[in-house]
This record gives C-alpha cells, structure tokens and sequence, in this order.
C-alpha cells in the first residue's frame, strides 16, 4: 500500500520541485535588475589642470568627458595623475578606464607590480602619458573620457587630475630633464629631422639606482610602458646611469619615434642587491621612493661620409705596412746586390782573382775553406773544411794575399769540391728519400747517442740539429696544416652562432644580449657595431703580409739549399719555417674571431675572441724554443693537444669558475703540476721519465746533491730561467686561488703571455751574453714593437665594457668615440694590438740573422 502511494504522488513532487527553481530563479533576477537600476552613473565635463577630489563604490561610476584641439604641425601630450587617498584600498582597487579615439588605457590603483618570486609592490600614485593617435586634418578636436568605478562597497577616496605635457616632443641636442618611477613612466615623441637618417639616443643620471629601463617605439597605440610590459616590442635597453641606442630612420616609416622611460620595481636586473624573500607569498611589500631623476638628448649620429673615411683611414693604415715592407726588401736587396759585387770584384785582388778567361772569383768564406785543407780535395777533407772554416776565415784572407800563386789551385779545388758536394748532395737525398723520424728515433745507438750529447754541460745547436732536414721540414709543416684544418673547423661554427645572435638581438630589440659601447656603436645593415668589427682587418691583413715575408724567405732558403750553400747548409739557426707560417695564419684567424666576437660580444662567446690568443702564444714559445732545439721541439699533435687542453679549461672557467672554489683548488694544482713536469722535460732536454720510479730517483738526487755533498746544478742557465719561471707560475696559481677573478678567459691569457714575455728576455739576455749580437733591423723591430705594445695595453686596459658584470653596469663605462667619430678605445686596441703582434712575429723572425755566417758548432743552446 505504502508502495503504491509513493509510485502514485512521485510526478507530483517532481513537478513542485521544478517549479520551486523557476520561481527562485526569477525572484534572484529580479533582485538584480533592481540593484542595477539602483547603480548611479555620473558624467562630468572636465578641463585640464584641475584636480578633482571624489569617492567612488560600487554604486555609483563616475565619467570624466575631456576635449582638446590638436594641431598636426604641433604635438602636446596629456598625462593622467591618479592618487588614492583611502586606506585597505588593496583589497578592491579602483579601475581607470581612459576612451580614445582610436586606444584605450586601462589600469588600476592602488597598481600592483611583481617582481621576483612574485613578489607584489603596491604603488597608490600613479600616472600615465596618454597615446597620441595621428591626425590628418590641419586641427582637431579630439575627445576622450576617464571612466572611474570599483566592486568595493565602501567609498574610496581619490584624486584624479589631467594635464598638457608641453614638453612632450624632443628637440636635436636639446637636453630634456624629467623625472620617474615604476608606476610613473615617461615617454616622449622625436621626429627626425630632414636630412638626418641616424641619431643616437642618450639617456643620463647622477643616480645608479634604481635600475631603469630605456625603450624606442614605433608611433602607435598602445605604447607599452609598464615594468611588466615594456620588452614586448621595440628596442631597450636596461641602465644605471647612462644608456644609448642608435636609431635610424629605416626602421620607422613615420619618421618618428617614442623614446619610453620606465624604472623597473627591482634593481637585480642592473646588479643591485635582491631584497628579502616576502613570508607569505600573497604579501604586499612596500618598495619605498623609487624615483629616478633623468635628462635625455637625442643627438645626430654620423653621416655616410664618415664611414667611407673610417674604412679608407682603416686600410691606408694597414696597406701602408705593405709598402714599407716592399721599399725595405727593395732596399735590401739592393745592398745585397751591391755586397756581392764587391765580394765579387774587391780593389785589391789580383789579375787572376779579377776574372781572367776560366776562373771563377769566389768569396773569402770560399779562401779560408782551401787554405785550412789545401793539402788534399777528397771529399772528406772537404767535408772537415766546412766544418773548420769558421776558424780560418781570416787565415784565408791573409795567406791568399801574401801568396797569390795559391789561387789557381784553389779555384780548381773550389770547383771539384762544389762537384763532389753536389753529386754527395743528391746521392744523399736519394738515400734517405723514404726516411721517417720515427725510423731515425727508434734505433738503439741514436738513444744512446741522444743521452750523450743532451748530457753535456754545454751544448752547441749541432748536437741538437742532427736529424734530417727534410724530416723536420716535413714535421713543422704540419702546424701550419692543422691550424688551417682548425681555423676552418672553428671558424664556421662560430659564424653561424654569431649571425643567429645578431638576428635575435635585431627581431627583439633586447639590446642587454650584446656588450657594446653604445656610445660609439655605428651599425651598418644588420650588424650594430660596425666599427669594431672593421678595426679587427689589422689581424687579417698583416697576418697576410707575415705570410708572405716568409714565404720570401723560404723561397731564398730553399734556392740557397738547391745551389749547396755552405752558409744555408752548415750555418746559422737550422730554417724551418712550419711554425712561422702556423703563426701568420694563426693571426689572421685572430682577426676574423675577434670580428665574429664582437658582432654580438657576451661571456657566452668570449672564447672566440681569446682562443687564438692563446694559439699564438704557444706557437711563439714553441718557435723560440725550435730556434735552438730543432731536434727535440714538441710535435703538432702535442702541441696542439695542449692548447685544446688550455681551451678546455677557458670555457670551464668562464661557466664554472665564478667564486667556485673547487674549480680554482683544482686548476691551481694542475697548473702547478704542469708547470713541474714542463720544468723537468726542458732541463733534462727530454731524457728522463716520467714512471713508478720517479721519487726514488727525486730522493736519491736530493741525498747526493743537496745532503751528502752540496753541488749547484749541471745546467745553471736553465736552472735560472726554470726557478724564474716557477716563480712566476706559483705567484700566479696563488694570486688565482686567492682572488677567484671572475674574467677567468683573461686571467688564463695573463698567464699565456707571461711565460711568454719571461722566456723571451731569458733569449734575448742569454744570446747577448754569449756574444751574439742583434742586427739593425731586430733592433728596430724590438724598439717599435715595444712602444707599441705600452701603447696597446693602455687603450685596452680602458674598459669600455665589460661582461662580467650586468648590461646596465657595463654601459656605464662607455665612452664616446675619439678617432674620426668612428673608432672607439677599443678599436685603437685592435689596430696597436694588430702592428705589434705583427712587430713581435718580425722579432722572431729576424733576432737571429746575425748568425747566419756563424758555424752551428759554435752558437751556444740555452
């Protein structure tokens, strides 16, 4: 029965139900409407420069109508001041809602801008500049309304006042000083000038912080000036005190432009200190005054004119070097021409010797080499001659101009012996045309050979110039072969990054990406800093010329070689030119990094600018060091390893080694170790190894030498320059573990050219103190070379930039150009950096051509 009622009254509920919603539904709307009607809304008639004092709720909308007249031939802007005087106005703020006639600006106050970890700062005064839509008509009356409402049922008290900016349009090398703060943004409007394409915008403050942000907009609606919104279009940049960017005409159609001024609610972007973490992450933190005051001037930058000249003053700089180098070869060859001729015809030779039918006048090299061996003309005396001459030269020169019957013999014997010599000559070459140096290395009596000439206490550059010629030639050639497989390898990488660089800089105007002097950036096409990437041609072109000066030396050499010179044989330095070459082309891979560097130079890519620093310093080491070890330099394969090791290091450094101090104990010890066993290879001159024996044979050297009887060492000029060198690392290893640079890529540089410099005056003080002598033209290339060198470091060690720091700090040290308003401090550094590397390379290419005429057995290895 129960069953049946409830099946039987079912429909019934349902529909009541139903019903109940429906009526509830309509009493709710109801409800609505009649608040809504209840909802006040309030039109004013509003006049600029008046401030209005009113209250708003949720009730009540009020509608602030405002009209001005606009003149095309002159621009003014509006800017709306907004300052709510209630308190706990956080929780429901007041929405300003700004109708144009082609924009709307929305915002509220109290403004709420976040900063890091979403941090929340709350700024209750508040203006905005108002976008200025273009007019076609000669004047205009425009008109545009402020809508003020809320959701907050209590009444908010506010002040809300409209004004003309009469300033708002920026004048050419006018000074506009104003200032702003976060929720207080500054834009202002410049037109460029008939005639100017380019201009360079400068924005300056006495004050590092707060940090700012400096943007160039386009012409158009809405114009983003908010710390939230500013990097969504156009070009900005970030700044303490001082900020430039160049514009060009191009890049706007309207021949206009806005240059956007925001103080950012933070300072960590510009290096500043990070405030506290806020407890509760809802928490608003008061930012405090955060007012910056800033002048800005929009100046013309250069003409077309003045790039021309930058170029044409660039390469007559640097072509002037190829002139130089062609009039001093011609005036040499001209002196050596005129040298021959005296050899060849002296005022005091004899009938005979002047050039009768059948006798060939010879040298008096030639005159010492038969007298000391006139008693025989086999080949093995002549061979021993060569060897003596050096010691009889003068005996020859006298002896023949006591007995002049002597010289017939001796034309006889200079022309078997040149026979003997050449067919000895080619039988040679034939001989050892499959020789290799490790076959030569690897048989047992040439070790034994090596322990006993490299043992001595004194040695001679022939005990260490033995092997073939041809071997070696073969094995210095190939520095030159890799460093061209690696320039090429390197190079293409890098310019591919570097040209993707540029692209993101030029799409999103994020000019922090790049360190460049903004103050003297001049861009051509897509590149922003023309003027140091062409100041970087010095590298290329005088790299190039280097080439060539020892290509001309080469080929003398080699044709000294073909005709069996006794000089080029059996004289002087051994001449292998591998290392030379590796160093030309190593300079003109500098060149072409540099400029790669500096299209967009940051921390991430600064390796590229200093990687082939480091090439060349190894590559100079390892050719002073060849000039009096032919025999026993490093390999390519070795060398170059090494340097891929220092590279390898360089990039860990610039990733990691900032203030990580594990990373610096590490390094430091290494670098202590290496320098050890690099100490130990070159006083042994590479007899001894490195196994489980080691400290065995170390203590037993210290228990006869130092404990039971004290000996100084063997070998003491290596010693000094060892224990300098030592010195010089440990100070450097501790300065490292101590200080932690930050620059790690220069610290390891420093480093570099350290060693260099130290074991260049040990060579120079060393050949000075065994007698030899430095010709003119050394001497002139080291005096020149040196002065530019001081000259080079002080233009560097200026610091127009630097990207250790933040982008704003680093503007900070920009400075405008000072050569031909297109070459900065920086540029004068590639050009004098440029010539005195090249001065350095003529160093080493020409310190030794005094003992050209000198037997290898006599000039002294240290």
């Amino acid at each position: 029965m129960v069953l049946r009622s409830g099946c039987k009254f079912g429909p019934v509920l349902v529909w009541f139900r139903l019903g109940y919603v429906v009526l509830l539904w309509l009493c709710v709307t109801h409800l609505r409407c009649a608040r809504a009607e209840t909802k006040t809304v309030v039109q004013k008639d509003a006049e600029f420069d008046v401030t209005y004092n009113d209250t708003v709720t949720s009730d009540n909308q009020t509608i602030y109508a405002f009209n001005h007249t606009v003149s095309r031939n002159k621009t003014e802007g509006v800017r709306v001041t907004v300052d709510v005087l209630s308190e706990g106005a956080e929780s429901s703020p007041i929405l300003f809602v700004v109708r144009q006639k082609q924009a709307v600006l929305s915002f509220q106050v109290p403004l709420i801008l976040r900063g890091l970890y979403q941090r929340k700062y709350p700024y209750a005064h508040v203006g905005r500049t108002l976008c200025q839509p273009p007019t076609r008509s000669l004047t205009e009356t425009q008109y545009f309304f402020v809508d003020v409402s809320t959701l907050s049922s209590l009444g908010t008290h506010y002040q809300l006042r409209i004004s003309r900016v009469d300033s708002f349009t920026l004048h050419t090398d006018k000074k506009f000083s104003f200032t702003a703060s976060p929720s207080q943004p500054q834009y202002f409007k410049y037109v460029f000038p008939d005639g100017v394409d380019t201009v360079i915008v400068k924005v300056n403050s006495e004050m590092t912080f707060p940090c700012s942000v400096m943007s160039i907009q386009d012409i158009q609606c809405p114009v983003y000036d908010l710390d939230n919104n500013v990097a969504f279009i156009g070009m900005y940049q970030t700044m303490t005190k001082t900020a430039a960017i160049t514009v060009q005409r191009k890049d706007f159609p309207s021949n206009s432009f806005y240059v956007v001024v925001v103080v950012k609610t933070e300072d960590e972007a510009c290096g500043g200190p990070l405030r506290f973490y806020p407890l509760r992450p809802d928490e608003l933190i008061d930012a405090g005054n955060r007012s910056k005051t800033l002048d800005v001037v929009v100046s013309p930058a250069i003409s077309s004119d003045v790039y021309v000249m930058g170029m044409l003053f660039c390469l007559g700089i640097f072509l002037s070097f190829y002139l130089l180098t062609f009039l001093v070869a011609c005036v040499e060859n001209k002196r050596m021409h005129r040298r021959r001729e005296g050899l060849l015809n002296p005022a005091d030779m004899s009938p005979v010797e002047t050039g009768k039918p059948g006798v060939t006048p010879v040298s008096p090299y030639e005159y010492g080499s038969f007298v000391d061996n006139a008693s025989t003309l086999s080949s093995e005396a002549i061979t021993d001659s060569i060897a003596s001459d050096a010691n009889y030269r003068y005996m020859g020169q006298e002896t023949l101009k006591r007995r002049p019957f002597l010289t017939a013999i001796h034309h006889v014997a200079i022309r078997i012996e040149r026979s003997l010599e050449s067919v000895a000559g080619r039988s040679r070459q034939e001989s050892l045309s499959s020789i290799e140096e490790d076959d030569y290395d690897t048989l047992a009596d040439i070790d034994s050979d090596k322990n006993i000439v490299r043992t001595k206490k004194y040695l001679c550059v022939s005990d260490l110039a033995r092997k073939d010629k041809r071997v070696l030639s073969k094995k210095y050639q190939i520095y030159f072969w890799n460093i061209v497989t690696i320039g090429v390898f390197y190079a293409l990488p890098v310019i591919q990054l570097v040209i993707t660089y540029q692209t993101v800089v030029n799409v999103t105007g994020n000019q922090d990406i790049c360190y460049y002097n903004f103050l003297c950036a001049h861009p051509l096409g897509n590149l922003s800093a023309f003027n140091n990437i062409l100041s970087n041609l010095g590298y290329v072109m005088l790299g190039l010329l280097f080439l060539l000066i020892v290509l001309q030396r080469d080929i003398i050499h080699s044709r000294a070689l073909d005709r069996n010179d006794l000089n080029a044989l059996e004289c002087g330095i051994p001449k292998h030119f591998g290392l030379f070459y590796a160093m030309g082309t190593a300079l003109m891979m500098e060149g072409l990094l540099s400029a790669c560097y500096h299209v967009c130079p940051n921390y991430t890519n600064f390796q590229f600018d200093t990687s082939f620093m480091y090439m060349i310093a190894g590559l100079c080491v390892l050719k002073l060091y060849q000039k009096r070890h032919p025999d026993i330099n490093a390999s390519a394969y070795t060398a170059y390893a090494c340097l891929a090791a220092v590279i390898f290091f360089s990039v860990l450094g610039v990733v990691f080694g900032k203030g990580n101090m594990v990373f610096w104990i590490v390094f430091s010890v290494l670098h202590i170790l290496a320098t050890m066993l690099l100490s130990t290879q070159l006083y042994y001159m590479g007899r001894w190894r490195l196994n489980s024996g080691i400290l065995r044979r170390i203590v037993y050297v210290i228990y006869t030498d130092c404990i039971r009887q004290c000996s100084g060492p063997m070998y003491i000029d290596r010693m000094v320059l060892l224990v300098m060198g030592n010195i010089v690392n440990w100070s450097l290893a501790a300065y490292g573990l101590l200080k932690t640079p930050n620059d790690f890529a220069s610290y390891l540089l420093a480093i570099a050219i350290c060693n260099l410099l130290l074991y260049f005056a040990f060579y120079i003080i060393m050949k000075l103190r065994s007698g030899e002598r430095i010709q003119c033209m050394a001497m002139v290339c080291i005096l020149f070379t040196a002065v530019v060198w001081g000259f080079a470091l002080f233009f560097f060690f200026q610091g127009l930039s630097t990207w250790q720091k933040t982008p704003a700090e680093s503007r900070e040290h920009n400075r405008d150009c000072i050569v031909l308003s297109f070459f900065d401090d920086h540029d004068i550094w590639h050009f004098l950096s440029s010539i005195a590397m090249f001065g350095s390379f003529l160093v080493l290419l020409t310190m030794d051509d005094d003992l050209d005429n000198v037997q290898r057995d006599k000039i002294f290895v240290f």
